[in-house]
């Protein structure tokens, strides 16, 4: 067995939160060693497969484009959409939130620019909300996309950890089983070694056990990630206010994302907290070319498409694409099925399918100008329309009549009668005889369209899903798709892991997914997109200087 006293701290896990955490302690001349039971290619964990989106409030892109935002506006929208309501396990995730928030609107965006990271001009609009202005969502665009998308991101801190001067160091292939505690502090860590594995980034690897190992150190601090990998303990966890468990999900990470070391991390005297809260996206469509098991990618929808349940219902108001996540979650499982369908044009594709993830987007990805252009370009973009063609998940016909047989064909079932979504199709077709309407979908879309990056880029022109000149037609199953973890460690404002009776456990932090981005829980029962990477960032910039300022 391999004992070590080398490293001062311990951080168990290497995506970003890992990363961001080792290098604020190794600025201060600290030593680091980072576990992780995944190979050196999949260092950055999630946050590299990300499209790079970062929440910031009052920036110089929404300004440039006319958006009046400030902490303000950007407290209540989180306030709404996170609807605290737990006075004991909410009070350190509403701490938490407040400070984000502030972190946001003040100093985020200077620190990232101080690392090297800038911005893509554009600002998107998710989380929509579209209720009240009390109701959850984003009032203005705060998705600001890292010019370079998740790998950027990623790269801004190894390139830290390559300047440390050999202070941060890495067991990769180890797997941690135990936190080593002694009197009720924390001493170190225990596990296995496993096997060398060559598999690619994301590829589930071997648990070939070849041997054990402990390392020691003045504090640990996990940064694991969340339980998006692991469906039973998705199931387990799952919130009966959302509706029945889904009998198929498919898988938003790789299989690693297993949720491990929470148990492990209880064990040694952690609070665990709002573990029924979690954020899985509804627009996922199977990747015709997985990487990890179950592999499914998310629709980055505009507003224009018509949402139909498994029965051909149309979606309750106010659940338009990109409105409402966690109440889209409960609308489609209200149905009794766990998939839904957009109903959309070709013309609608060309504009509005984005998709999340950097390999979706090789343009942003690749800083590549050239590329880029083509966007403005007209046509369906090149990822998508490979989707098109190859996707399970993607129905083109040119008749409504063909649509319809085709979509109980890919479900094997006979629940889509052609009259029913016939009329739902075509009482949508008619709100657009006049100007205004009645449909708060066609007013949404209009509003959207007031935002001039969504004009240009993001909204298709209104029309009617039957022209034929926008066609073909095209019918999309969207699936659910586990993403992200929003409860979990107990944390304090300076990242400690708590017990349950609120006092910290002596040199034991947290932070990142497996903290539910800090204290448990900081975004509550939804999120604002564009928080999940941010919240990494300030939680691993957080448990990074704590730790440093008690060593």
């Amino acid at each position: 067995m391999t004992h070590s006293p080398e490293a001062d701290v311990l951080v168990v896990g290497a995506g970003l939160a890992g990363l961001v955490t080792a290098t604020e302690i190794a600025a201060t001349g600290k030593s680091v060693l980072i576990l992780d039971q995944e190979n050196a290619a999949n260092i950055g964990g999630q946050a590299f497969w990300s499209f790079g989106g970062l929440f910031l409030v009052d920036s110089p892109e929404q300004r440039r484009v006319g958006i009046h935002d400030s902490f303000d506006l950007a407290w209540t929208d989180w306030q709404a959409t996170a609807g605290f309501d737990r006075p004991d396990e909410d009070a350190w995730p509403r701490r938490w939130a407040e400070a984000y928030v502030h972190f946001a609107a003040e100093e985020k965006r200077q620190w990232l620019s101080e690392l090297g990271i800038s911005f893509f001009p554009v600002v998107g609009w998710a989380e929509r909300g579209g209720a009240t202005a009390l109701g959850p969502g984003n009032s203005v665009p705060r998705f600001h996309i890292t010019w370079g998308t998740g790998p950027a991101l990623v790269d801004a801190f190894t390139s830290r950890i390559a300047a440390s001067g050999g202070r941060i160091r890495f067991a990769h292939r180890h797997c941690v089983d135990e936190i080593t505690t002694r009197d009720g502090a924390v001493t170190g860590v225990r596990g296995r070694v496993l096997a060398d594995s060559p598999t690619a980034r994301g590829v589930a690897s071997n648990r070939t056990i070849v041997s054990e190992f402990e390392f020691r150190a003045d504090a640990v601090v996990v940064t694991s990630g969340g339980i998006g990998g692991n469906p039973e303990l998705v199931r387990k966890h799952w919130p009966a206010r959302l509706g029945p468990v889904p009998e198929r999900m498919l898988s938003g990470v790789p299989a690693h994302v297993d949720g491990r070391m929470l148990e492990i991390s209880e064990a040694a005297g952690a609070r665990l907290v709002n573990q029924d809260r979690m954020w899985h996206y509804t627009e996922g469509i199977t990747n015709y070319d997985p990487v990890w098991p179950n592999h499914g990618i998310r629709i980055l929808p505009g507003p224009s498409s018509l949402w139909l349940d498994a029965t051909g219902k149309r979606l309750p108001a106010p659940i338009y694409p990109g409105s409402d996540t966690l109440g889209t979650t409960e609308a489609i499982l209200a149905t009794g099925h766990d998939y839904s369908w957009f109903i959309c044009t070709e013309k609608i594709i060309e504009k509005e399918f984005g998709l999340s993830g950097q390999e979706q987007n090789p343009d942003l990805t690749g800083k590549d100008l050239k590329l880029l252009t083509t966007r403005a370009r007209g046509g369906v973009p090149g990822p998508v329309e490979a989707f098109t063609r190859r996707g399970v998940d993607f129905l083109v016909r040119e008749h409504l009549d063909d649509l319809v047989t085709a979509m109980n064909d890919l479900t094997g079932s006979a629940l889509l009668d052609v009259e029913t979504v016939r009329d739902e199709v075509t009482a949508r077709d008619r709100q657009l005889d006049n100007k205004f309407s009645k449909d708060h979908q066609m007013a949404a879309i209009a509003n959207a369209r007031r935002y001039l990056p969504d004009r240009i880029t993001r909204v298709a022109s209104p029309h009617r899903l039957l022209d034929p000149k926008a066609g073909p037609l095209i019918a999309v199953r969207l699936n659910l798709l586990t993403r992200k973890t929003l409860g979990g460690i107990h944390t304090d404002l300076s990242a400690r892991a708590l017990r349950t009776d609120g006092t910290p456990v002596d040199g034991l932090y947290a932070a990142g997914e497996v903290a539910g981005f800090g204290g448990g829980g900081m975004h509550g029962y939804r999120a604002l997109e564009g928080s999940f990477l941010g919240g990494c960032l300030f939680s691993g910039r957080t448990a990074g200087r704590a730790v440093a300022a008690q060593l």
